[in-house]
């Protein structure tokens, strides 16, 4: 069960990396908290988190005997990206269809499941 986990996140964590890279690019910037503004441009962040989306995904079935500590990565990575979700909700930005206040709200609550997600797919087996 774990396995399938893991690897359902690798190929959900490259495929939103890729989509990073081409077509959501405008959509990701909604995500981009202002505060970045002062080091670099919101399509800077957006490329430079895709490129480690796709790597976290690989790392995830090309590395499995790393998989806790990459799973402990990809875990902080969420953590760190939630201040963007915060400011699209507060800022009120559309994106990925999220075009209400509802529906932004909701979508906050899915962080710490992806968070879970991430540790409990690349905890290492009870022996």
């Amino acid at each position: 069960m774990r396995a399938a986990a893991r690897w359902l996140l690798a190929a959900a964590m490259v495929f939103a990396g890729v989509s990073h890279l081409f077509w959501a690019r405008r959509e990701f910037q909604a995500q981009v908290p202002d505060f970045t503004a002062k080091v670099t441009d919101k399509d800077a962040v957006v490329v430079a988190s895709g490129v480690v989306e796709v790597m976290l995904g690989a790392s995830l079935v090309a590395l499995p005997a790393s998989r806790s500590r990459i799973g402990a990565i990809l875990a902080a990575f969420f953590v760190a990206v939630f201040p963007g979700n915060v400011e699209q909700y507060a800022k009120r930005r559309d994106g990925f269809g999220l075009d209400t206040d509802r529906k932004r709200l909701v979508r906050l609550f899915f962080q710490p499941a992806l968070v879970g997600w991430a540790l409990w797919s690349t905890r290492e087996p009870r022996r």
